[in-house]
């Protein structure tokens, strides 16, 4: 594994080819490390290896603009409303894919659906916006804690992981909340994380 300081001349410029030559880079987020990957088969499938995941509990996106999202998933309005409120920040929307859109069955977990996530982190929204979205899930292997600084992730990875950018401790510590909103169905929060299930329910009856 490579450590290098996030906000040093080039970490990115490093991180972005190293994603790009198919490695696994450990990403600093304002909620907890991510690990990331471009999302192709190949890649999705050494992520999963190295967490020591289901392949069944899908893998969300990690964007930089309401833009990249409307390109890849159908937006509802609850979606838009729960975006405009919350992104950038700590919350994922779990949304059905667009038609056509040639990603990997792994992302959803074999699931029509995607999730995705507008980071308030300067480094996964500059690599989405160079790259693309990354696939990206916490940088842990199953089961144990949530990384929420470079030595956890180095604990609980190793050298699976091919590039860390070390940014120190994250900001939050408590990973994103996960909500569902999908065309004719009532929005369903999966996991209340960082923000509440009342804030969340509440900002769409404002």
């Amino acid at each position: 594994m490579r450590v290098v300081d996030a906000r040093s001349v080039g970490a990115l410029e490093l991180a972005a080819r190293t994603l790009g030559d198919g490695g696994l880079v450990a990403i600093p987020t304002e909620t907890v490390y991510g690990l990331a990957v471009l999302p192709t088969r190949a890649g999705l499938e050494r992520l999963i290896a190295a967490k020591r995941r289901s392949a069944d509990k899908g893998i969300q996106l990690l964007i930089d603009s309401l833009e990249q999202a409307r390109a890849v998933a159908e937006l509802t309005d609850d979606a838009v409303r729960l975006a405009t409120r919350f992104w950038p920040g700590p919350l994922t929307l779990v949304l059905r894919r667009r038609a056509g859109v040639e990603l990997p069955e792994l992302l959803g977990g074999g699931r029509p659906t995607l999730g995705l996530r507008l980071p308030d982190h300067v480094v996964p929204r500059s690599l989405a916006r160079a790259l693309g979205p990354l696939a990206a899930s916490s940088a842990n292997v199953s089961g144990q804690p949530d990384a929420t600084s470079a030595d956890l992730v180095t604990a609980s990875l190793g050298e699976a992981v091919d590039v860390l950018l070390d940014d120190g401790p994250v900001r939050g510590g408590v990973p994103s909340s996960v909500v569902a909103s999908l065309a004719g169905e009532l929005v369903r929060v999966l996991r209340a994380g960082a923000i509440s299930e009342e804030r969340l329910l509440e900002s769409l009856r404002e």
